[in-house]
């Protein structure tokens, strides 16, 4: 019997690979895809990786990459820039959603994590990934129903779109989130798609 393959990544958790579902949608078959949610932070960038057939959600993986505060500025970014690359080689996602990150304490604090989301863009561009970017609200609207729900609905609804899921950081679970509503908004937009090519539009 085949071994899932296993990862573990910084203070990442340590998952097993599901295997891929045969869905059918519309009486077609579907290929699923696997998109990887990303939530950015100079410390801890959260990461989560979910598999989409059009129709049906999987969790497969997730994880943090972290970086040590007393370390400089560049040696941080290019931990993180290695720990999202070994991610991305080692689950081999199709595409990428990043969340758009405007809040910080000061303007030293939201510099450093401009620079940090900016390595977390980098990764899955540099690896020829389509990356989309979703604000927190629009996350929020998509996963719950509502851009001012708490965390804690946000991470209650993920744990019931993706059975089976044990994240142990708010980072991880925040990068499922957006995983999920890229594949949500990637469904509207392929329907559309759809309906103009019917209509011969």
């Amino acid at each position: 019997m085949a071994v899932a393959p296993m990862l573990r990544i910084g203070a990442g958790i340590r998952r097993p690979l599901a295997a891929p579902d045969s869905a059918r949608t519309c009486g077609m078959a579907a290929t699923p895809i696997r998109i990887l949610g990303l939530d950015p932070g100079l410390q801890h960038t959260g990461w989560g990786l979910v598999e989409h057939d059009g129709f049906r959600l999987r969790f497969i993986a997730d994880g943090v990459v972290s970086t040590r505060a007393g370390e400089e500025l560049a040696r941080r970014l290019l931990v993180l820039h290695r720990g999202l690359a070994e991610v991305i080689a080692s689950w081999t996602p199709d595409e990428a959603a990043v969340e758009n990150t405007y809040v910080a304490r000061n303007p030293e604090s939201a510099l450093k994590l401009g620079q940090a989301r900016g390595v977390v863009l980098l990764a899955p561009a540099l690896a020829g990934l389509p990356v989309r970017e979703y604000g927190a609200m629009e996350v929020k609207r998509a996963v719950v129903g509502t851009g001012h729900a708490a965390k804690e609905q946000v991470q209650a609804m993920v744990r019931q779109l993706l059975p089976g899921v044990t994240f142990k950081r708010a980072d991880a679970a925040d990068a499922l989130a957006i995983a999920i509503c890229h594949a949500h908004h990637r469904s509207t937009r392929n329907a559309y798609s759809a309906a103009l090519a019917r209509s011969g539009a």
